[in-house]
């Protein structure tokens, strides 16, 4: 009964009745998101397969895992040589 009425408290507000602090927020996360995915799919696009850890093809769907996939891609999906440090 207790966690009905939680969930009825923590509705989910509407466009309409976020401030605009909180707008603004939604789509600076939104931006970022788009950009991190824009910028794994190009850079996946522009490697060759040998300078990526695994296939291009599982580094590609897991990109478009929210922030997680593109952050892991550019942690653990590229081959970084040792002239380029």
């Amino acid at each position: 009964m207790a966690s009905n009425r939680n969930r009825a408290a923590r509705k989910k507000k509407t466009w309409k009745e976020m401030s605009p602090g909180a707008k603004i927020g939604t789509i600076v996360t939104g931006l970022v998101q788009v950009s991190l995915l824009v910028a794994a799919q190009r850079d996946i696009s522009r490697r060759p397969a040998e300078l990526i850890n695994g296939p291009k093809a599982a580094w590609r769907a897991a990109s478009f895992v929210n922030f997680i996939g593109p952050m892991g891609y550019f942690i653990f999906g590229r081959k970084h040589s040792a002239a380029g440090k």
